[in-house]
């Protein structure tokens, strides 16, 4: 029997270290109505009262400090990003830990899901706290990925990941602990010039 997981005090972490190899250029700064991806998903996340946020940077850092300036936002650097998304997590959810020690759950979001807003960031709190599961997840195009939010309970095995692969492994060797939001919208990512193009189309 699994053990109910209450989380009333979650943080967010946007994961935004990538180099964005295939794509040739930064993602963070890629534009619509004026509007970057990056600060896009900030927004989306800021919607969320009393979460603490943190941002981490990694390849491009540089050019995407200019757009983080909201107060609320704590923007770290990971040194590490060219190991892959699971290096962010762990800075992630370290500086997390270390600064906001009430936190008992993290949702990690990332910036290339042009399809995420607020009211699915909620939905998937929301869907946590009904289950008590120890996780819930955004599932889309036949497998469950971002967002996704983890108690506390998980936090060290959060902190094992490696590699690119995020906490996709995890949730996968979760199974049924894991509480599953449906979110179309997230089979939608901005890796390529292609992906980039049917976004701005709305194709």
């Amino acid at each position: 029997m699994t053990a109910r997981a209450h989380i009333t005090h979650p943080a967010i972490i946007l994961l935004a270290a990538g180099q964005s190899r295939r794509l040739g250029r930064p993602k963070q700064l890629l534009e619509r109505d004026g509007e970057t991806l990056l600060t896009k998903t900030v927004n989306a996340a800021l919607g969320i009262d009393d979460a603490p946020m943190i941002v981490v940077l990694g390849a491009h850092a540089e050019r995407c400090l200019p757009g983080l300036t909201d107060p609320r936002l704590t923007i770290i650097q990971n040194s590490e990003w060219s190991e892959g998304m699971a290096s962010s997590v762990r800075c992630g959810l370290t500086v997390t830990t270390n600064r906001f020690p009430e936190t008992d759950g993290v949702i990690i979001i990332v910036c290339d899901q042009p399809g995420l807003d607020t009211r699915t960031i909620q939905q998937l709190i929301d869907l946590q706290r009904t289950t008590s599961l120890p996780a819930a997840a955004a599932s889309y195009a036949g497998r469950l990925g971002t967002p996704a939010i983890f108690h506390v309970s998980l936090f060290p095995a959060l902190l094992k990941l490696s590699g690119d692969r995020g906490a996709r492994q995890l949730l996968q060797d979760l199974g049924p602990q894991v509480a599953v939001l449906p979110f179309d919208e997230g089979a939608l990512d901005i890796d390529t010039e292609e992906d980039y193009q049917r976004w701005i189309s709305g194709t």
